[in-house]
């Protein structure tokens, strides 16, 4: 006849062995889990590195990324929203994000008493149309383009500009009386299509 469980030597050595070896578990939450390196937790936004360009907004597919422009302020600022309690955390914001501005942490505790606390807000100053005050691109975008095209920015007028303002050699434009499009203007600080009609000036 088969002995009950208890009196059965192999379960009895594996009871002892498991009641005098430390447990397999972690004591959370007693004590804080301590996640790998490589664990993919909540991202955030790193403000010195960000330059506001919005990649990670067009990547995100859960949209839990997104921008707003608000040109009437002074200075004018883009603002980019990330809403963690929307977020899948797959990562396609750090991957495709050109400067390392937004980065995985090994964060994953995101309990809170008011989703309004699981916003993560960075903002970054516009630089706008000195001609028809268009909003052109976050200043930190064109800073680290004049600085990755090295001279050849200086064949583009508005990153001239902002180069020469880096190195305190120019002054931000003044917008002239006239609502006219004047040749002299394709030295500004302008938009595409601002660019163009100072171009077909006769």
């Amino acid at each position: 006849m088969k002995l009950p469980c208890l009196f059965q030597w192999r379960i009895l050595r594996q009871a002892v062995k498991s009641l005098l070896s430390r447990p397999f578990t972690t004591r959370f939450p007693a004590e804080p889990y301590e996640p790998i390196e490589r664990f993919r937790g909540r991202p955030r936004f790193n403000a010195e590195e960000c330059i506001g360009c919005g990649a990670c907004a067009q990547v995100c597919p859960s949209k839990c990324i997104y921008v707003e422009d608000d040109p009437e302020a002074s200075p004018p600022v883009r603002r980019l929203n990330h809403r963690v309690d929307e977020c899948i955390w797959c990562g396609q914001c750090e991957r495709y994000c050109p400067t390392g501005g937004i980065r995985m942490t090994n964060e994953y505790d995101c309990t809170v008493f008011s989703r309004e606390e699981l916003d993560h807000r960075i903002e970054k100053e516009l630089v706008i149309c000195e001609v028809c005050s268009a909003v052109i691109a976050p200043l930190d975008q064109l800073r680290w383009l004049v600085k990755k095209l090295g001279p050849l920015a200086y064949g583009n007028p508005t990153l001239m500009l902002v180069g020469g303002r880096e190195l305190k050699v120019v002054e931000p434009g003044v917008r002239p009386s006239s609502e006219d499009v004047l040749r002299q203007q394709r030295v500004s600080i302008a938009c595409p299509r601002c660019r163009r009609k100072t171009s077909l000036v006769v």
